[in-house]
């Protein structure tokens, strides 16, 4: 596994992750604006881990989707507790335990190995067929 364009890459989801969830707590369309942030999290994740690991498989095909998921994932959560949890969940009141214990930040890394492992698979299942005829 290229480690560093795995992490590379899980930066960027990061990045852009959470540009769109800060956005998305400042323009408000449902009254809990929480609420709004975390379910366009959840939905600008499958598309932006999607095309990551597609980023990723250009180059390389032989590692696992679950390594690759799981690098993302960890990524993600190194930056959180580097940069998110003290920059934007400590000063309105939140805790570390309480970020990190969340159900909805679970989900999100269940998530994130989910589809690379999915997009793993479809991606050998068909270099295999083609390697068939």
């Amino acid at each position: 596994m290229k480690q560093v364009r795995a992490i590379s890459i899980g930066i960027i989801i990061w990045i852009i992750g959470v540009s769109l969830y800060t956005l998305s707590s400042h323009i408000s369309f449902l009254e809990d604006a929480e609420q709004q942030a975390n379910m366009l999290l959840f939905i600008s994740i499958i598309p932006l881990v999607w095309l990551g690991a597609r980023q990723y498989y250009k180059k390389e095909i032989d590692t696992h989707g679950y390594w690759v998921g799981q690098t993302f994932f960890l990524t993600s959560v190194a930056l959180d507790a580097l940069i998110t949890v003290p920059i934007f969940i400590i000063p309105n009141g939140g805790t570390y335990y309480q970020f990190f214990t969340d159900l909805g930040f679970w989900l999100i890394g269940f998530e994130f190995i989910a589809i690379v492992v999915l997009y793993w698979y479809i991606k050998t299942s068909i270099q295999k067929k083609n390697q068939i005829i």
